[in-house]
């Protein structure tokens, strides 16, 4: 296969660095990005069809922001290492588990679990128990100070934003449910994207887009657009750092560690005594090792308090959250 040539790396970069927001919410979205990069639909759709086999990209598609729809929650399992894989494969079988990682830990494969609402994550929890005889420790979210608003490809770390406003949960219809349930794959690679999903959730291409823009505009989607996966495109190193803070200061502890801008995630989660004491986490990716661990030890003495660090050893699973299932949303 022939080297993708400068300008069809510059073609690739932009489309990846670029749309991670402000995504065009139009008709033919793929013309309209063409036009703004100064290439023809054609061109942009392959690129991007490239980049997704690749594994460079995930999906195209809406980031919800944390409890705005559904129920999800960090969770974690201390698996005995001869049987990491056979566990880890369990785990991903289930559609509601939409990233699972081994980390550096006894707690050692780690994902996140998302559902309808509690009770069926509470299921799924029970479920994976069961199927595994390893009881999950959950850790659901409790006040976020940066969740997932892109990624500066060129400098690594977060992208500027300006802060996001918060999001009450939204009361989904029917509709909603349809229309979140064929969003969550992803938008298809076809000239016409939305109109397909409109047809999957019964409704009009416009309603579904005015439906969007509502939504964005609430803060409930945090983002729409490319959604990047960092290992791919040469962040080969991360670490969940995890604190133990006390109660009273950990929004102030938070909100100073997620202004640095190698931290592309940082919230404060439920803790689950006696196991897990870490009540305030940040994500951290870098191009080597070395290059994270400088950055975790910057983030220590901001804190002021000790951290540990569980640098990811393999990814089982990423893919975008699954909050209803396509069959059922319309039932519930």
């Amino acid at each position: 296969m022939n080297a993708p040539s400068p300008a069809q790396q510059q073609l690739e970069f932009r489309l990846l660095n670029e749309f991670q927001h402000d995504f065009p919410l139009e008709p033919a979205p793929f013309s309209a990005l063409a036009r703004r990069l100064d290439s023809d639909e054609t061109t942009v759709l392959a690129t991007l069809c490239r980049l997704q086999e690749s594994g460079a990209i995930s999906r195209i598609g809406a980031v919800f922001a944390p409890r705005s729809v559904g129920a999800s929650t960090l969770a974690a399992l201390a698996v005995p290492p001869e049987r990491l894989d056979a566990v880890a494969a369990l785990v991903n079988a289930h559609p509601g588990v939409n990233h699972n990682y081994e980390r550096e830990h006894r707690f050692n494969l780690w994902f996140v679990a998302t559902a309808a609402d509690a009770s069926a994550l509470a299921r799924l929890l029970t479920e994976i128990q069961a199927e595994t005889g390893l009881k999950p420790i959950a850790l659901p979210l409790v006040e976020e100070y940066h969740i997932d608003l892109g990624f500066d490809l060129l400098h690594g770390g977060k992208k500027p934003r300006p802060p996001a406003r918060p999001c009450l949960p939204v009361e989904t219809s029917a509709t909603d449910r349809r229309l979140i349930a064929a969003l969550q794959p992803g938008l298809p690679l076809v000239p016409h994207p939305f109109a397909e999903l409109a047809a999957r959730a019964g409704i009009t291409e416009s309603a579904l887009i005015e439906r969007l823009e509502q939504w964005l505009e609430a803060g409930c989607i945090k983002r729409f657009g490319v959604v990047v996966r960092h290992h791919e495109l040469g962040f080969r190193a991360n670490a969940m750092v995890v604190f133990d803070v006390p109660d009273d200061g950990v929004a102030e502890i938070g909100r100073r560690l997620a202004s640095e801008p190698e931290v592309t995630l940082c919230y404060r989660r439920a803790r689950h005594l006696p196991e897990w004491s870490a009540n305030l986490y940040c994500m951290v990716h870098g191009r080597s090792r070395g290059e994270v661990e400088q950055v975790v030890e910057r983030l220590r003495a901001i804190a002021g308090h000790p951290a540990q660090a569980l640098f990811s050893r393999r990814r089982f699973k990423q893919c975008g959250a699954r909050y209803f299932d396509a069959a059922a949303a319309g039932s519930r």
